[in-house]
């Protein structure tokens, strides 16, 4: 089971008052790019300063049109120290953030009062209020700490790199804190763990926003998995087999193409000729989960794929991922997704533009 809560977002390609009908939704026509704003603060890490311009740079549409503009930009505009032997310059300064529509705040990590008291300093401070109320706002692994500083998180779930969860919790113990996920999707408020799982995270921000064919097609673009559930283990013990010791790709890979019909774990277990009990242990080991959990992430994986891309119907669907029953996978989706197949449809399938939904029926 997912231990995170995708939510669909907010519009991610906000429209001019004239462009809305009389049901609130936006037209197609006179869109313009979501606006994101990434903050490099002294001694950010350029890696996963990087990933926003990425992932949303290279995200398209049908006809081939930017979704995303990309826009870095720091406290003092002009050179910034990052954790590296060499500073970047940095030409926009914080203004753009009361221009963004999404901010987001990669790793930076500058000995001072954020990290050691959990405090903004007063020029910092002014810096975060210029952020308009109902920005979207993510964090990359330590990002984290400037957005629970400006007390954006206060109540809310989050997570970042599993060795920093224990001071963050001892600096913000208001923040509900998961040290064992990849992110955290809390609507309009997103954090992720380090390195790799920011782009995990910014490829989930683009498939809320436009749907599973935008996401996957920036994803192969950068030549990355185009989806990780955000409640997979940061830190996996065995995350690469030992030499001449078995795993369980095989069995992984013999169930994608069975999803639809029943598996038992013993079946799992045959294809790898190993016992139930070496089989569990070992996938665990590999993957981060139980194996039941595993299908239980790729069926609603698959049911997700089918209802953003076919017009089957709902008891379809639940047969095809393998849920046997419409109920079945109405009440995986709801845990994992926090929304039910028809609502979840309807959103991403109607405007291609998710709003968050905020009531779940069907």
């Amino acid at each position: 089971m997912e231990r995170t809560t995708e939510q669909p977002g907010p519009d991610a390609n906000t429209a001019t008052d004239t462009d809305a009908d009389a049901d609130g939704h936006t037209a197609p026509e006179g869109r313009r790019p979501h606006r994101i704003a990434v903050l490099a603060l002294p001694g950010v890490i350029p890696f996963e300063l990087g990933i926003p311009h990425r992932i949303f740079g290279r995200s398209l549409s049908a006809a081939g049109e930017p979704l995303y503009t990309v826009t870095t930009c720091t406290p003092v505009p002009g050179r910034v120290r990052t954790d590296t032997d060499f500073a970047l310059h940095v030409e926009h300064g914080p203004d753009t953030l009361a221009e963004a529509d999404t901010v987001i705040v990669p790793a930076a990590y500058e000995p001072g009062s954020v990290f050691r008291e959990g405090r903004l300093p007063d020029d910092l401070a002014e810096v975060f209020a210029l952020i308009r109320p109902g920005t979207r706002l993510a964090s990359i692994c330590t990002g984290v700490f400037h957005l629970a500083a400006a007390g954006r998180l206060d109540g809310r779930p989050a997570t970042t790199h599993w060795s920093w969860t224990e001071h963050f919790q001892r600096l913000f113990p208001s923040v509900r804190i998961d040290p064992d996920v990849l992110y955290v999707d809390d609507g309009d408020v997103l954090t992720s763990a380090g390195v790799a799982a920011g782009i995990d995270l910014c490829i989930h921000m683009v498939r809320r926003d436009h749907g599973s064919a935008v996401a996957n097609d920036v994803a192969r673009r950068s030549v990355v998995p185009p989806h990780r559930d955000g409640g997979q283990a940061q830190y996996i013990r065995r995350p690469v087999p030992e030499p001449q010791i078995a795993t369980t790709g095989t069995a992984r890979g013999w169930a994608l193409g069975r999803l639809h019909e029943p598996i038992q774990l013993r079946d799992l277990a045959e294809q790898e000729s190993m016992s139930v009990r070496t089989f569990t242990r070992r996938f665990r080991d590999e993957v981060g989960v139980s194996p039941g959990q595993w299908l239980t992430q790729q069926r609603v994986e698959r049911a997700r794929q089918l209802l953003e891309s076919t017009d089957l119907p709902v008891e379809q669907v639940a047969r095809d991922a393998g849920f046997g029953t419409a109920q079945s996978m109405r009440q995986h989706m709801q845990t994992v997704l926090g929304v039910p197949p028809t609502v979840y449809r309807r959103t991403f399938r109607t405007t291609g533009n998710p709003g968050r939904v905020t009531a779940a029926t069907g």
